[in-house]
C-alpha cells in the first residue's frame, strides 16, 4: 500500500527530469551546431522581437501597421539579414502530399544539406545512409511507418514527375511522431512546384530559413535587432543562454511585456488541482495504512498484552508498533524505488514514444529520490502512530481476555476540524476575492477537507442516528461502526479523501467542459458537411467527386456549389499569379466599421471612442468567412444550412441573391467588384483604398437577425449569374447526412478520390466533441476501487473486533448468512459514509478554482473595455460551475453497493465456536 504510491511518485519523477531538457539541449535539436536560426517574418516591414519567445510585432505596432501588397516580405531579406563572413545554411520546407502503399498522405518536404556541420543534433540517423544526390531522400521513422514505405523503396510526389529512392530512416529528437522527408538543396521542392504548375495545378511554396554560424560570441544581440530591420526573426544561442535586459528590449518598450506572455492561469489552475489531489492521495494512503496497521494490531493484541506482563511499560508497547511501521515504511521505500527506477529505465522506449520525444539523458537527482524515499518511510512511521496508542492504552487484561475497553470521544479534534473547515474556507473563498492565486484557493480548500477528516468522528456519529429506521443487519452494522470510532473514523476519511479528489477533479473538469461547449463555433449544421476540391485546375473533375460522395456517403440532401472565377479556370481570389483576378463582395462605405476604414486604424481614436464604436452594428461581428463567401446555388443549398426561412428560399426561386450579412446590402442589393490580375497588382493593401474593377449589383434579400451562413455571405442564383455574365467553376458540395459516416466510408471515399486523381476534402460536422468523458470515468474507477478498498480494511477491522459476537451469533443459532450480510453492510456503511462526506467536501477545490478563472477573465474583459479593445455591451466570459451529477450519483450508489457485494462475498458465511472464556 506504502510501496505502490512511491513506484508511481519515483517513477515519475525520472521520466519528468529525463525529459526535461536544458536550454543547451534545446537549442542543439534546434539549430544543430549553428549560432543562430534567421526565418522571415512575412511582414514586409521592420520588427521588434522577444529575446527569448517566439512574439514580434511592427515596429509602430499593428495599429498603425499597413502591409504592404498583402504582406509579401523582401523575398532576399533573409540573405540580406546574413552577417558578412558568417557561414550560412539554407534550410526550405514545404507541405505537399506524397504517394504512399496506402494512398496519398500530407507530409513536410524538406531541402537540407544534411552532412553540414551546422545541421549535427537537428536530425538522428537510425538505419541507412545520408542521401548524396539528387533522386535520394530520407525518411522519418513515422513516415515509413504510417506510408508502408520502407529503406530502399521509393516514393513519389502527388502532382510530380519524379521518384524518390528513401536511402535511410531518421528521427527528429523532439517530434518522433512528425512525417516528413529531407533531399539535398534544389532537388525535391522546386522540381515538384514546376510540375505542378506545368499541369495547371496550383504549385507548393516554400518557407526558407538559415542557419547561420559567426563564431567569436556568437550571433549577439546587436545582431538580432540589426536583422530585425529587415523583417527578419532570430532564435540566437548566444541570446538565449545570456538573454538582455527588459530595457534593453525595444519591444517591451511600445507594448507590455504581459501581452506577450504567455497566460499561465490555466496551467497554474490545473496545478493547484494536481497538487490538491496528490496531497489527498498522500493523506489517504496514512488512513489506509493506519487501519491496516490497527488490525496487526488488534491481531497481536494478545502477544502485546504479553510483553505488559512480562513487566513491559505503554513505552515499549508503543515502540513495538512503531518500529512496525518504520520497518514496514523503509521496506515500501526501498521496494517502491528500485521498482520505480527499473520500471523507467526498462520502459524508457515506450515513454519516449509517448511522450513524442527522445529524454536528454537519463538523470537521477538523488537527493529528489532521497525524499521520496524519506516519504515513504514518513508515511509508515505516522500510519502507525495511531495504533500504537490505542494498543499501549488497552490495560494488560484486556489484551489477554480480548475484551475491549471504554474511551472517551476526543472532544479537541473535532474544535479544531471546525476551526479548520472555517479557515480553509476563508482562506480559499478570501483568495478568489483578492486574486491571490490558484496556490491560495487551493490551500485553502486542502485546511478545509483536513478539517472534514478531523470531524468525521462527530459526523459518524450523527450517521448512527438514521439507524432506527433501518432493518436488523444495517441497523447492527451502523451502530457497530458508530460505537467503534476509532476503526470506522480513519476509514471513512481515507474514503473520504479520495472521493474528494475524485470530484474536485471531475467538477472542475465537467465545468471546463462546459465552457468549452459553449464556445464551441460549428462549422455547419450538426450532421451536415462539405467536400471540396483542393486542386483549382480541376474543376472538371468536381462531377465525378460529387458522384463519389453520393455513392459512398448516406446523404439526405446533396447542394452543389460554384465560385465566380476572374481570369483562367483555374483561379481563385487567392491566386498570386498575374492572369488571376478576384470576385470581391464590397461593403458600402458607410457600412463599414470606422475602426478598420480609418487610415490609422483603431489608433486614429481615443479610447472611448473605440469603446463605444465596439457597440455599433458594422463593428460588432468579426468577419472571418470561408475562402469563397460568395457561392452560387440553388435552394438546396439553404436545406443544407438548415435555414428554415421561407423568403430566402422564395428569393432564390425568383433570381435575387440572398445576403447573411446585413453589412452588405443596401437598397435592396449587394455589389460584387471584378478586379482582373493587372488591376489586383495596382492594389497597394491601404485600408481605405478602392480596388478598381468592375461592379456587378444584384437584387437581394437579407436573412432575419440570428440565421447563420456558416461563413457564407452571399448566394447567387445560378441563372442570375448567368445572366450577368459572371464565370463561374465548380468547386464543391454541401451536404447533409441520413444518418452517420463510418471510419470505413471514409476510408474508402478517400480511396476513391486518389483513384480520380484529384486532391478532395470532407469536412463533416459532428458538433462539440469532449474530452473529459475518459478522464471522468478514469477517476470514477480509481475512487470506486480505493473505496472499496478502505471499506474492506474496515471491514477487516471490524469482523477482528467483532469475532466475539459473530461467535456468539452462531451458538445461540443464527443462520450462517447472517455472517455475510452484517460483513456486506458493515463495508457498505462505511463506504457510504466516506462517498458522502467526500463528495460534498471535494466541490469546495473546483468551485474555488472556477470562481478564481471567472475573477481573472472578468479582470481581461474589463481592461480590454477600458482599451477600447471590448464593447461594453458584449456578454463577456462565461465560466460555469456544474457539479458532475452523473459522475456523483455512481460514486454514492453503485460503489458503496459494489463494496458491500464484494465484503459480503469474501466473507466466510461460518466460523468455528469457541469456548467461553472463564469469568
Amino acid at each position: 500500500m506504502i510501496a505502490l504510491p512511491i513506484v508511481g511518485v519515483s517513477a515519475a519523477d525520472l521520466t519528468f527530469r529525463s525529459g526535461e531538457l536544458t536550454v543547451e539541449q534545446q537549442l542543439t535539436r534546434k539549430l544543430g551546431g549553428a549560432d543562430a536560426r534567421l526565418d522571415s517574418s512575412h511582414m514586409g516591414t521592420a520588427i521588434y522581437q522577444e529575446p527569448t519567445g517566439p512574439g514580434y510585432a511592427p515596429v509602430g505596432g499593428y495599429d498603425t501597421y499597413s502591409p504592404s501588397k498583402g504582406g509579401e516580405a523582401d523575398p532576399d531579406s533573409l540573405t540580406k539579414a546574413v552577417p558578412q563572413g558568417a557561414q550560412s545554411l539554407k534550410d526550405s520546407r514545404a507541405y505537399a502530399k506524397i504517394h504512399t502503399a496506402h494512398g496519398v498522405l500530407g507530409i513536410d518536404f524538406r531541402e537540407l544539406d544534411v552532412r553540414s556541420p551546422l545541421t549535427a543534433g537537428l536530425i538522428t540517423i537510425d538505419r541507412g545512409r545520408l542521401p548524396e544526390g539528387a533522386g535520394e531522400v530520407i525518411a522519418t521513422n513515422a513516415f515509413l511507418e504510417h506510408s508502408g514505405r520502407f529503406v530502399g523503396s521509393s516514393v513519389t510526389p502527388r502532382g510530380g514527375t519524379t521518384s524518390y529512392k528513401i536511402v535511410g530512416a531518421y528521427e527528429l529528437p523532439s517530434d518522433l511522431g512528425k512525417d516528413e522527408i529531407i533531399a539535398p538543396p534544389g532537388t525535391l521542392i522546386g522540381p515538384l512546384d514546376t510540375a505542378l504548375q506545368a499541369s495547371g495545378a496550383n504549385g507548393v511554396r516554400a518557407q526558407d530559413s538559415y542557419l547561420v554560424k559567426v563564431g567569436g560570441d556568437g550571433f549577439t544581440w546587436n545582431m538580432v535587432k540589426e536583422a530585425n530591420t529587415k523583417g527578419v526573426t532570430v532564435l540566437s544561442r548566444a541570446v538565449m543562454l545570456d538573454p538582455p535586459a527588459d530595457s534593453e528590449v525595444p519591444l517591451y518598450q511600445q507594448q507590455p511585456k504581459e501581452q506577450f506572455e504567455l497566460s499561465g492561469s490555466t496551467r497554474a489552475t490545473e496545478l493547484a488541482v494536481l497538487a490538491t489531489v496528490v496531497g489527498l492521495a498522500m493523506l489517504e494512503i496514512c488512513l489506509l495504512a493506519g487501519p491496516a496497521f490497527a488490525v496487526g494490531a488488534r491481531r497481536s493484541r494478545r502477544q502485546l498484552g504479553l510483553v505488559g506482563a512480562n513487566g513491559g511499560d505503554r513505552r515499549h508497547i508503543r515502540s513495538i508498533v512503531l518500529s512496525g511501521g518504520l520497518v514496514i515504511g523503509a521496506a515500501a521505500a526501498v521496494i517502491g524505488t528500485a521498482i520505480g527506477v527499473a520500471l523507467t529505465i526498462g520502459l524508457r522506449p515506450l515513454l519516449e514514444e509517448f511522450l513524442g520525444k527522445r529524454f536528454g539523458g537519463f538523470e537521477v537527482r538523488p537527493l529528489e529520490l532521497a525524499a521520496i524515499a524519506l516519504l515513504a518511510v514518513v508515511t509508515g512511521l505516522l500510519s502507525a502512530i495511531v495504533p500504537a496508542f490505542t494498543a499501549s492504552r488497552q490495560t494488560v487484561l484486556a489484551s489477554l481476555t480480548g475484551r475491549r475497553g471504554v474511551r472517551r470521544a476526543n472532544r479537541i479534534l473535532p474544535v479544531l476540524g471546525l476551526l479548520a473547515v472555517a479557515g480553509g474556507a476563508a482562506i480559499a473563498l478570501g483568495g478568489v476575492a483578492s486574486g491571490m492565486g490558484s496556490t491560495v484557493v487551493a490551500g485553502g480548500s486542502a485546511i478545509a477537507e483536513l478539517g472534514i477528516v478531523a470531524l468525521t468522528p462527530v459526523l459518524v456519529g450523527l450517521f448512527g442516528r438514521v439507524g432506527r429506521w433501518l432493518p436488523l443487519s444495517p441497523r447492527l452494522a451502523l451502530r457497530d461502526a458508530v460505537r467503534n470510532r476509532g476503526r470506522t473514523a480513519p476509514a471513512v476519511a481515507a474514503v473520504l479523501a479520495a472521493v474528494a479528489g475524485t470530484v474536485a477533479v471531475a467538477t472542475y473538469e465537467h465545468s471546463r467542459d462546459l465552457q468549452n461547449r459553449h464556445e464551441y463555433v460549428a462549422s455547419y449544421p450538426y450532421g451536415s458537411g462539405m467536400v471540396t476540391v483542393n486542386d483549382n485546375a480541376d474543376h472538371k473533375d468536381v462531377p465525378a467527386v460529387r458522384e463519389a460522395l453520393a455513392k459512398e456517403f448516406p446523404l439526405a440532401v446533396r447542394a452543389d456549389v460554384d465560385r465566380i472565377v476572374v481570369g483562367r479556370p483555374g483561379c481563385d481570389g487567392y491566386s498570386t499569379e498575374q492572369d488571376c483576378g478576384r470576385a470581391e463582395l464590397i461593403t458600402p462605405k458607410e457600412q463599414r466599421c470606422p475602426l478598420y476604414e480609418a487610415p490609422n486604424g483603431p489608433a486614429s481614436f481615443t479610447t472611448e471612442q473605440a469603446r463605444e464604436l465596439r457597440n455599433d452594428w458594422r463593428c460588432v461581428e468579426a468577419r472571418f468567412g470561408k475562402a469563397n463567401a460568395t457561392v452560387v446555388a440553388d435552394e438546396k443549398l439553404l436545406t443544407a444550412l438548415a435555414v428554415t426561412d421561407p423568403g430566402a428560399v422564395s428569393a432564390l426561386k425568383a433570381g435575387r441573391a440572398v445576403s447573411f450579412d446585413r453589412r452588405n446590402v443596401k437598397d435592396d442589393k449587394v455589389t460584387i467588384r471584378l478586379i482582373t490580375g493587372e488591376e489586383k497588382a495596382q492594389s497597394t493593401g491601404a485600408r481605405n483604398e478602392e480596388p478598381p474593377g468592375e461592379d456587378k449589383v444584384f437584387a437581394a434579400y437579407q436573412v432575419p437577425e440570428g440565421v447563420s451562413g456558416y461563413g457564407l455571405e452571399v448566394v447567387l442564383p445560378p441563372d442570375t449569374a448567368k445572366k450577368a455574365g459572371l464565370t463561374t467553376a465548380a468547386f464543391g458540395s454541401y451536404f447533409t447526412l441520413d444518418g452517420t459516416a463510418t471510419t470505413e466510408q471514409r476510408q474508402r471515399l478517400d480511396g476513391t478520390f486518389d483513384q480520380i486523381g484529384v486532391d478532395a476534402g470532407v469536412e463533416i460536422e459532428v458538433g462539440y466533441q469532449g474530452n473529459n468523458d475518459l478522464v471522468l470515468l478514469i477517476l470514477t474507477v480509481f475512487a470506486g476501487l480505493v473505496t472499496i478498498g478502505a471499506a474492506g480494511i474496515a471491514t477487516g477491522l471490524a469482523q477482528a473486533d467483532a469475532e466475539a459476537d459473530l461467535k456468539t451469533l452462531a451458538a445461540v443459532g443464527a443462520a450462517p448468512r447472517v455472517r455475510r450480510t452484517l460483513s456486506g453492510f458493515q463495508c457498505a456503511v462505511v463506504a457510504l459514509m466516506g462517498v458522502v462526506l467526500g463528495s460534498a467536501a471535494g466541490v469546495l477545490p473546483a468551485v474555488g478554482l472556477r470562481l478564481l478563472e471567472r475573477r481573472d477573465l472578468e479582470r481581461l474583459y474589463e481592461n480590454g473595455i477600458a482599451m477600447g479593445h471590448v464593447g461594453s455591451e458584449d456578454p463577456g466570459a462565461y465560466v460555469p460551475i456544474a457539479v458532475p451529477w452523473e459522475t456523483l450519483g455512481a460514486l454514492i450508489v453503485l460503489v458503496p453497493l459494489g463494496a458491500g457485494l464484494l465484503a459480503a462475498l469474501v466473507t466466510r458465511s461460518g466460523g468455528a465456536l469457541a469456548r467461553r472464556a472463564a469469568g
